[in-house]
């Protein structure tokens, strides 16, 4: 009988131009990829992190998810969760945990011959998506370009960043000119705010209708997010929860009434605790939205009850069209799950990929290393 083996890769891919949001600056970004292959299927899975993430896959998780049963990826999750309590759950080893675990639903959907979003259960055909950007390095011509294209295109949303180093207000009107009034305007602080700060901005760019507020101050001040959602001019939604990598993160989040919109990434908390974020939301009546990794997000963003749109990031759009086959392309502005392929539909481009690899490990169900 053959051998299941597991393959982790490292990819380092530089920006198109320097980026920077409200607290942080780069100029690349980490593919991290997962293949589990088993009686001649392959499971592929992936999340953005460090290179240091693929290698806790090799260290750590590797003989977990191949002695694992196929069909069970939650019990796989929990166990690779209990693997990592002395190493600290979060973090890289969350990451790491989520790209193993999209690899076995798309292998488990794979082994059972049908798309993810049919294994999991449809609940709709499509999800809205939204155009994402407008780094705080751009230029105002920069910007208003962007936003202009993501018009063009069918977005009905887009969302730009703001920080404290720059006149927010003049370019939250640009980009507001650039769209005109029927595309919904979405901020992200990425937490650069205080409440009071926060406020303050907030009430400086309501004219605009602004409709949504990401990370008014840092995700970790729940009681921070609360008092500005209290206070926020009225038809301004605060959004928060992409660094959520367990269910309890969530489930805090929720229970503080700290957002309005909660946000969850499947790259940090796995398609398995995607699924019990949407079940946390469901019973409160709160939104969710699928913050980047679009390819990733679109057939589990078809099935959680909770779902309301997938963030369309400018970066991993960038990488999934440049290395995946499959990947995810909006429809006038939706994201359509192709039905016509098992899985979620997507294989690594390795020969395009070859170029920015920095870490390439295969792992045997003995352990032995290649």
């Amino acid at each position: 009988m053959e051998r299941p083996t597991l393959r982790v890769s490292a990819f380092e891919i530089p920006t198109s131009a320097p980026e920077s949001d409200g607290t942080f600056a780069w100029d690349s970004t980490v593919l991290v990829t997962v293949e589990i292959e088993r009686s001649g299927t392959t499971g592929f899975g992936y999340t953005y992190a460090d290179a240091s993430t693929a290698h806790f896959v090799a260290d750590h998780l590797a003989s977990i998810a191949l002695a694992a049963d196929p069909m069970s990826p939650p019990s796989t999750y929990a166990a690779m969760e209990r693997a990592v309590r002395n190493l600290g759950r979060e973090g890289v080893a969350a990451t790491a945990i989520s790209a193993v675990d999209a690899a076995l639903w798309d292998l488990k959907a794979k082994v059972s011959r049908l798309p993810l979003v049919t294994l999991l259960g449809a609940r709709r055909a499509s999800v809205d998506a939204y155009g994402s950007g407008g780094f705080t390095s751009y230029s105002s011509s920069e910007l208003a370009r962007q936003m202009s294209e993501w018009k063009s295109a069918g977005f009905s949303r887009v969302k730009m960043k703001i920080g404290k180093n720059e006149d927010t207000a003049a370019r939250v009107r640009v980009a507001r000119e650039a769209l005109g009034r029927d595309v919904e305007l979405f901020v992200d602080a990425n937490g650069a705010y205080d409440a009071n700060e926060a406020l303050a901005i907030a009430d400086a760019i309501a004219h605009e209708d602004v409709s949504w507020f990401e990370e008014p101050v840092t995700s970790d001040d729940l009681d921070g997010l609360r008092y500005v959602r209290e206070r926020a001019p009225k038809g301004m939604r605060i959004a928060a929860g992409e660094y959520g990598y367990r269910a309890r993160y969530f489930d805090r989040m929720l229970s503080a009434g700290a957002v309005d919109t909660l946000q969850a990434d499947a790259t940090r908390c796995g398609i398995t605790g995607f699924l019990v974020a949407s079940s946390l939301c469901d019973p409160r009546g709160v939104p969710l939205s699928a913050h980047c990794a679009p390819s990733l997000h679109t057939h589990v963003a078809c099935a959680a009850a909770s779902v309301v749109h997938v963030e369309h990031f400018h970066d991993h759009d960038r990488i999934e069209r440049m290395l995946l086959d499959g990947a995810s392309i909006p429809k006038d502005g939706k994201l359509v799950p192709d039905l016509g392929a098992p899985g979620m539909g997507l294989t690594l481009k390795r020969a395009d990929a070859e170029r920015f690899k920095i870490l390439d490990k295969r792992i045997s169900h003995e352990g032995a290393r290649q």
